[in-house]
């Protein structure tokens, strides 16, 4: 499928310094739809820093970062965007599948919330309060949370920590699927077998 040629997230002269420690210094990256980037990196190397300046949740403190041509965390490029962080607090009381209707209504085009169950493998758990969860299954509640929308860009950092074989050879399916689709998809991971994989 030939892809627009636009870049999904155009990033010049990105620098991001917390105090002394100098985590991006004027990085300059293309993310291209229609595949999966990969942000490999010991922890430190300033991948969770470049996640957040690509979400909107921090500030460069010089250079540019747009997604799809709009200001990163503007309405528009969130409308467009998927997000699996490290760490999320989702609602402890609510079931999967409500989480799941939940966010599939800030999209236009979303999933529905049945498909996504059963493509995570979270169909037996949609009942389930989130806080009875394992860790694991937390996590595969959070990645279904990110591809509900069905985004032109996935956001991943470090997606399959605590996750086992067959949830992570999961994941790497649909996110391979993803980019096939057409998604931008970056991920970041300091594990060389899942960059390879993906």
């Amino acid at each position: 499928m030939r892809q627009p040629t636009t870049p999904a997230v155009s990033a010049r002269g990105l620098a991001r310094r917390y105090g002394t420690t100098i985590a991006l210094a004027g990085l300059d990256l293309d993310l291209p739809r229609g595949r999966v980037t990969a942000l490999l990196g010991p922890n430190g190397a300033g991948k969770s820093t470049f996640v957040d300046l690509v979400l909107g949740r921090g500030r460069p403190d010089a250079g540019t970062v747009a997604v799809f041509g709009h200001a990163a965390g503007s309405d528009a490029a969130r409308a467009r965007t998927g997000a699996m962080l490290q760490s999320a607090a989702l609602a402890p009381q609510l079931t999967v599948r409500e989480h799941l209707e939940l966010h599939a209504g800030y999209y236009a085009d979303a999933h529905a919330p049945d498909v996504v169950l059963e493509a995570t493998g979270l169909a037996e758990l949609a009942g389930r309060r989130y806080e009875r969860l394992s860790g694991g299954q937390q996590r595969r509640t959070q990645f279904a949370l990110a591809i509900v929308g069905r985004p032109d860009l996935l956001v991943l950092d470090e997606p399959t920590v605590a996750m086992d074989a067959e949830a992570r050879a999961a994941l790497w399916s649909i996110v391979r699927g993803a980019a096939d689709e057409g998604a931008a998809v970056l991920l970041t991971t300091h594990l060389l077998e899942e960059a390879e994989a993906l």
